[in-house]
């Protein structure tokens, strides 16, 4: 690694988006202006009120994901790599082979796994949303910065069909991705995709929102399910945003409320 690689931080980006940021705090300073506007111009009592109260309903909201994004920051709060090191953890694996990163984003989990396997050969996959601020040569920067570059790829995919051979795989693991999956509807069926390419004996880790049953149904009969279909080992902890690492305040229904881990062998 050069010198001026070893001055870089790399940029993992945040769950709570700068351009969201950006446009809340825009929609806060217009209802402020027109809440002004509407005291010192208009003098419309009734207008003031409804004005006034869907700024507070605004600030409060703003501050609440401002603070969010603070806490996630791998700057500041952290909590996105303590996340990845829950689901890490529970990957039982001897980091031989090759591993799957399915929905990598800016590469976070893929240079994690790549720093606890240093033997491994892995692969972070993405489709890469202009909305999330994430792009392939993200990966590839922070994982030079990194020191991972060697034993790490990174290419473009679709997680609801994956471009690659039953079996091809050693290991897998995805992060918060497969409830964002646009190309299949049916949850299941992208957890299955991703069971698909990972080999027979080989280890597994996924983490999204299994606990929201408008998702996924119920989670121990689907667990069931891939038993029954020949999934030798595999074990399900619901609702991991309850663990000691998590914050309350980040448990609302729209951040990591219902959040569930599968993992286990093939």
């Amino acid at each position: 690694m050069n010198n001026s690689n070893n001055m870089k931080k790399p940029d993992y980006g945040n769950w709570v988006p700068a351009a969201m940021m950006k446009m809340c705090w825009f929609i806060t300073v217009i209802l402020a202006v027109l809440e002004l506007a509407g005291i010192l111009v208009i003098h419309n009592i009734i207008l003031n009120v409804i004005v006034g109260i869907l700024f507070l309903i605004v600030l409060a909201f703003t501050l609440y994901m401002w603070r969010c994004r603070n806490i996630f920051d791998f700057n500041k709060g952290g909590l996105m790599g303590e996340v990845h090191e829950y689901l890490v953890k529970h990957l039982n694996w001897d980091g031989e082979g090759t591993l799957l990163d399915i929905g990598c984003g800016a590469g976070a989990l893929t240079i994690r796994c790549a720093k606890r396997f240093p033997k491994a050969r892995l692969t972070g996959m993405d489709y890469w949303g202009a909305e999330w601020s994430y792009a392939k040569e993200q990966c590839e920067q922070n994982a030079q910065i990194e020191g991972v570059a060697s034993c790490v790829q990174f290419q473009k995919g679709d997680a609801g069909k994956l471009e690659f051979e039953d079996g091809t795989f050693d290991a897998a693991v995805s992060n918060f991705v497969f409830h964002e999956v646009r190309t299949q509807p049916d949850k299941r069926k992208v957890v299955r995709e991703a069971l698909r390419i990972v080999k027979k004996g080989g280890a597994f880790a996924f983490q999204d929102l299994f606990a929201q049953k408008q998702l996924y149904g119920n989670m121990e009969e689907f667990v069931e399910e891939l038993r029954r279909e020949g999934i030798q080992e595999i074990h399900y902890i619901s609702n991991v945003e309850k663990q000691d690492f998590i914050p309350g305040f980040v448990q609302a229904p729209w951040m990591l409320k219902g959040m569930g881990l599968i993992y286990g062998k093939k």
